[in-house]
């Protein structure tokens, strides 16, 4: 396998960068993994069999894509990812460097390997496009949070992880008028549901409308897929919300919860979160946790809050401009 050339010389002698290799699927979530652990917050952690299923996304290609940082023995202590996540102009990176290294050399290694390949993939955007890559990292990883700030990134935005540890069965969810759940059906409802969260999280900050394609692999190709989980709020022959959850890392995880304008601010929120939360409970899962945007402006936060979850992790997000211009989303 050909070794990265960087523009300078990062790296002790007895460490290698390297292109990864899919033989290296094990040894990459291992250090998510080991990462994750000295964070603090194993559940956000990605497993093998799911980061092989990342690695098969269309577009991506992580011999291409990503790249590893390997001692003399071969043990892999640094892994970074690049993403095209929208037409070439807003890109994303994902960073994880071993606790038990030289971490500010290897970190500084492979940012610059992330910005090598985004300066490459940017020549694909349209010429008037803001182009910038976006990195999230965890609140307390201050040597990331460092070398990131010296490569021209600038924190913009912060993400919780939620949770609540159910003692006793949850209130009954109060549903607002004519407002009913519904079986899911994956043949008659994928399209509905596909069309409903794409409109409740347009207000959403940094999202982008999905193909169904696109969402249908994302929820569906994944082996833990329960669709009895999924809670489908409907009014007449219309979703008014939905709450998408699974089970992630020996917790109950409540994936994707959304409402639909029309039907903000009535109560509906709050009674798929709690009737979520009741199913775990009868699943006997008492641990359940989502994540969300710190700043949400449809009121998550306060309505998580008031469902007696706290905050178990806090992540910021990072950006870089590599060209001014014409915002994605004009």
């Amino acid at each position: 396998m050909t070794n990265v050339q960087t523009q300078k010389p990062l790296l002790d002698a007895g460490l290698n960068l390297r292109l990864t290799r899919w033989a290296d699927v094990n040894a990459v979530a291992q250090l998510m993994y080991d990462v994750c652990e000295a964070d603090g917050d194993v559940t956000v952690t990605t497993t093998p069999e799911e980061l092989n299923h990342q690695w098969h996304s269309e577009g991506f290609n992580p011999e291409t894509d990503t790249c590893v940082v390997e001692t003399k023995d071969g043990h892999v202590i640094g892994y970074g990812e690049f993403v095209n996540e929208k037409d070439h102009a807003h890109l994303g990176s994902d960073i994880y460097v071993h606790h038990q290294c030289e971490r500010d050399v290897v970190l500084a290694t492979l940012i610059n390997f992330i910005d090598e390949r985004a300066r490459e993939e940017m020549k694909l955007a349209v010429p008037d496009l803001r182009v910038f890559i976006r990195s999230t990292m965890d609140g307390k990883d201050d040597a990331s949070k460092k070398q990131h700030e010296a490569a021209g990134y600038v924190a913009v935005r912060f993400n919780w992880r939620m949770e609540i540890k159910l003692e006793k069965a949850p209130p009954d969810a109060n549903w607002p008028d004519g407002v009913e759940l519904r079986s899911f059906d994956r043949e008659s409802h994928a399209r509905l549901i596909w069309q409903a969260e794409n409109e409740a999280f347009r207000d959403h900050w940094g999202s982008h409308d999905s193909t169904f394609e696109e969402w249908s692999r994302r929820k569906f190709s994944r082996s833990d897929f329960d669709p009895t989980l999924w809670v489908v709020a409907w009014d007449g022959n219309q979703i008014a919300g939905f709450s998408q959850n699974r089970y992630r890392m020996g917790i109950g995880w409540v994936s994707t919860l959304g409402v639909r304008r029309l039907w903000r601010k009535k109560g509906l929120g709050l009674a798929l979160l709690q009737h979520s939360f009741g199913e775990f409970y009868q699943r006997r899962m008492k641990t359940i946790g989502l994540g969300v945007d710190a700043s949400n402006p449809t009121g998550a936060t306060r309505l998580y809050r008031g469902a007696g979850m706290y905050v178990a992790s806090e992540f910021i997000t990072y950006d870089k401009n590599l060209r001014l211009g014409r915002d994605l989303t004009e």
